[in-house]
């Protein structure tokens, strides 16, 4: 699929936006010849700008920034930014560098210490083919493109920002990755919130079918279907949640208020004791165990003669 986001721009001040980064901190960073003064940034250099807010946000020194791009320019004299190029992170409380999937230790001075020279070459340049290699590229440059955006998206949910900008940024993850589960999921949440019922259950159900061990997709759908009322389908959801994570404790917790709600107690009880060994210490916990200390007593109130009714949901 071909991208419509590579090729956009944006000023200075959306860049600011966009990365949550100050001006004085991004002018620092071209003093100190992180990246080129630039008043129109394209996707690269938006992904190389989050690279340096990302290792600031994890307390990595101006001095070891520094020594990493002396190395990486060193070492990857072909590409012209390898802060955009190559995926730096930390691991084991050390810089690590990836590119092609290879990880290498980002400050040693043998950085592909393991590679053949040749091997080096491959992996730093831009070979011609027949179009495999170009297509592949592409659909990894649009891959990074989509992660880039449901991080934008998560920043903004995560500082109360505009929710439209959230849904923005969702559905251009989207766009670019139509296996984007997690943006499927987080963009139909927002939905949900919005009551916009038969929305949030699209998206969803393309999480689910983009990950169909997606444990959180399912858990949704059934407090989706719980909301609209439809108990059958919200426990069957809460159920497919638990059959792929059996420790989810959440999904136990609405199937105990589901059942509860029916008068299943002995299956209400079931679940609430599974989630009361999941989550023992926690406010919900507090809850639950009430609950739970309802259901036993209206046992005993109940005698011989007790019976449980037919598994529906809960209002």
């Amino acid at each position: 699929m071909a991208s419509t986001e590579t090729s956009q721009s944006w000023n200075r001040a959306q860049v600011l936006r966009l990365v949550n980064i100050t001006e004085p901190r991004l002018k620092g960073w071209e003093r100190q010849q992180f990246v080129d003064p630039k008043t129109d940034y394209g996707f690269r250099d938006l992904i190389a700008l989050r690279t340096l807010e990302s290792l600031r946000s994890k307390k990595v020194s101006t001095q070891t920034i520094q020594r990493l791009l002396v190395v990486l320019r060193s070492k990857l004299r072909r590409v012209k930014d390898p802060l955009s190029a190559v995926k730096i992170f930390l691991e084991d409380k050390k810089l690590r560098a990836e590119i092609e999937g290879q990880k290498m230790e980002a400050l040693s001075g043998q950085l592909f210490f393991d590679f053949e020279v040749a091997e080096v070459k491959r992996l730093v340049t831009f070979p011609k083919d027949d179009g495999k290699v170009a297509a592949k590229r592409q659909e990894q440059a649009q891959l990074a493109e989509s992660e880039f955006w449901f991080q934008n998206g998560l920043d903004v949910e995560h500082k109360a920002g505009p929710i439209t900008e959230a849904i923005a940024a969702y559905e251009k993850a989207i766009a670019l990755n139509p296996n984007a589960a997690a943006a499927m999921v987080n963009l139909g949440t927002i939905l949900f919130h919005q009551r916009k019922w038969s929305k949030a259950e699209t998206q969803y159900r393309g999480a689910v079918t983009a990950d169909p061990e997606y444990a959180l997709a399912q858990f949704n759908l059934g407090n989706l279907f719980d909301e609209r009322g439809d108990r059958t389908k919200a426990e069957e959801h809460y159920l497919k949640a638990l059959k792929i994570n059996p420790q989810y404790g959440d999904a136990h917790y609405n199937l105990a208020l589901l059942y509860q709600g029916e008068g299943a107690t002995m299956k209400a009880i079931s679940h609430w004791r599974t989630y009361l060994k999941l989550d023992p210490q926690s406010d919900w916990s507090k809850v639950a165990r009430r609950e739970l200390d309802k259901l036993k007593r209206t046992m005993v109130s109940s005698g011989p003669q007790f019976k449980v009714h037919s598994v529906g949901g809960r209002d």
